[in-house]
């Protein structure tokens, strides 16, 4: 779950008291945006995405105003606004009116929990305002910090020195960033992003740290998250209808994470394992129609039902049912196994047989009864099968799930539904 930009983003710094820039949402009528204007000199436009999507500023799509008609103008081209960055695409829900803060320097900030440290960790650099990744990484600290105490004040301290911050943006940073902490670790949060911070000069002529923009990753899991009394929408993301089914199924113990990679793909490969899961996607690349995690031992009505989803939205267009994971610690293979055999021997009853080619690879409990059951299935539905176990390294199996997949176009697919009696109906 995330958000992203300051509509939502300074509600929840002002639980902890970090300034913000001053926001106007989509319901803001002229005379608001006016006075803000006003106030202010111009204001940034930005539309308003459900979920995470980045590279906004770099598409195009934030507009800056001077005046309110072309503060209303770039309303006009960026309420509806479509924005695709990699595999994530989102469409508009709004714009938000940001008074600009001005500034002679720009700050990024983030707190993570990091897979390297194995704890969380403070990014930091007084190069804000650009993507991290294009900051010389000389100025750049990766500072980690022990959960318990927290993001003290010496930490942020001692990582501007190290980068070589000027002295005047020290002390004000030092005295606000680790407000941060408090709302990264009450709120079940697993991401912290602020970019750019910048250091506007307050009354007295010190320097203030101003929030401008926000990017907020939090865990599901974890109920924190509901104490910020935040609207479920908040959280929506333009996704599929596949994976709205089965994000509903989404539980700590069994997770149910998957995403589409290409919905005109050949090999429908439900994974088991993070690390499976990460192999499988890279090598299959564009054949591949989803990536998808499905370990933590799912029971058998769980199982059953994802396999469903994913069988009536994706079959009849699969050349090659890809079930593939590692050695298991504590999912049964035979609860998993029989679940999927059943259901898809359930969807060839409801819609009728369609050409397949079935590769398995995995290992752990009950590993020869859940194949064996499987194994019954296919062969009375009269699939063609071929399955590998645990002493099998998973990058062979790929390859060969690949062969299978190349022998499939190239003739296979129509011999095997002759061997079905049915016509390809691709």
């Amino acid at each position: 779950m995330h958000i992203t930009g300051m509509l939502h983003g300074a509600k929840l710094l002002g639980y902890v008291g970090f300034p913000t820039a001053e926001v106007l949402g989509p319901e803001a009528d002229e005379q608001q945006i006016q006075a803000l204007i006003d106030r202010y000199g111009s204001v940034f436009v930005k539309p308003v995405f459900r979920g995470g999507v980045g590279k906004k500023g770099k598409a195009g799509l934030i507009g800056r105003a001077s005046d309110l008609k072309t503060a209303l103008r770039e309303k006009e081209r960026l309420f509806f606004a479509e924005h695709q960055h990699g595999h994530a695409y989102a469409k508009a829900q709004g714009v938000t009116f940001e008074g600009a803060v001005p500034a002679d320097h720009e700050v990024y900030f983030s707190i993570t929990d990091s897979t390297v440290f194995r704890a969380p960790t403070m990014t930091l650099t007084h190069h804000g305002g650009v993507a991290i990744e294009d900051v010389n990484k000389a100025h750049i600290a990766h500072i980690p910090f022990e959960a318990l105490t927290g993001l003290k004040a010496f930490v942020v301290a001692n990582a501007l020195e190290d980068i070589g911050a000027p002295l005047e943006i020290i002390s004000p940073l030092v005295q606000q960033l680790p407000k941060l902490w408090e709302l990264f670790h009450h709120y079940g949060m697993t991401t912290l992003e602020l970019n750019p911070i910048r250091m506007s000069p307050g009354p007295n002529g010190r320097l203030i740290p101003i929030a401008c923009d926000f990017k907020g990753g939090f865990d599901q899991d974890d109920p924190r998250w509901q104490r910020l009394d935040l609207p479920d929408r908040v959280f929506a993301s333009d996704v599929s209808d596949f994976e709205l089914e089965i994000n509903r199924l989404r539980t700590y113990q069994g997770q149910s994470d998957v995403y589409v990679i290409n919905p005109n793909g050949t090999i429908l490969a439900p994974t088991f394992g993070g690390g499976a899961n990460s192999l499988v996607s890279e090598v299959l690349g564009q054949d591949a129609i989803i990536s998808s995690d499905f370990g933590g031992n799912p029971p058998y009505e769980k199982m059953r039902e994802v396999a469903r989803i994913c069988y009536k939205h994706w079959l009849k267009q699969t050349n090659v049912l890809f079930i593939i994971g590692g050695k298991a610690n504590n999912t049964d293979i035979f609860e998993t196994c029989r679940a999927m055999a059943d259901a898809l021997r359930d969807h060839f009853s409801q819609h009728g047989p369609t050409p397949l080619y079935v590769v398995i690879g995995r290992g752990g409990p009950n590993l020869i009864r859940g194949m064996g059951a499987f194994a019954e299935t296919l062969d009375a539905l009269r699939l063609p099968y071929r399955m590998f176990g645990f002493d099998s390294a998973i990058s062979e199996v790929v390859n060969y799930a690949q062969a299978v997949e190349r022998w499939m176009k190239d003739g296979g697919r129509q011999e095997i539904a002759r061997m079905l009696g049915i016509e390809d109906g691709r």
